[in-house]
């Protein structure tokens, strides 16, 4: 089962312009409440190893519970609506921390208030 917060594997496909592309690891970012709808569209945000220290990155230390190798950017400003069906398998969670950090991101992204 789909869990808010996981790693998962994704083919983003050949990319145009500045697009984040390739087959790379994503965060789920769709609310635990959509996931156990059965949705068959999820957010996910794709990480990448190379941190440029954007503001629209939120940076996520490996760990064992998120099964991430190396020090990794979520790239909140590239969310992106895909079929559940083209999701690979989990390889970890985010956890709540890490995950409230990303969707405040995608908050500042979209400029959505906080209050």
């Amino acid at each position: 089962m789909l869990t808010s917060g996981d790693i998962v594997s994704l083919d983003f496909g050949i990319p145009t312009g500045r697009e984040t592309g390739f087959a790379r690891p994503a965060v789920v970012v769709t609310s635990q409440e959509i996931l156990d709808e059965a949705a068959t569209v999820v957010h996910v945000v794709p990480l990448t190893t190379s941190l440029r220290g954007f503001g629209s990155e939120a940076v996520i230390e490996p760990d064992e519970s998120n099964g991430l190798a190396t020090r990794s950017a979520v790239q909140c400003h590239q969310i992106r609506a895909i079929s559940a069906g083209r999701l690979d398998q989990s390889v970890g969670n985010v956890g709540v921390v890490d995950l409230t950090t990303i969707r405040a991101t995608i908050g500042l992204v979209l400029d959505i208030p906080t209050h």
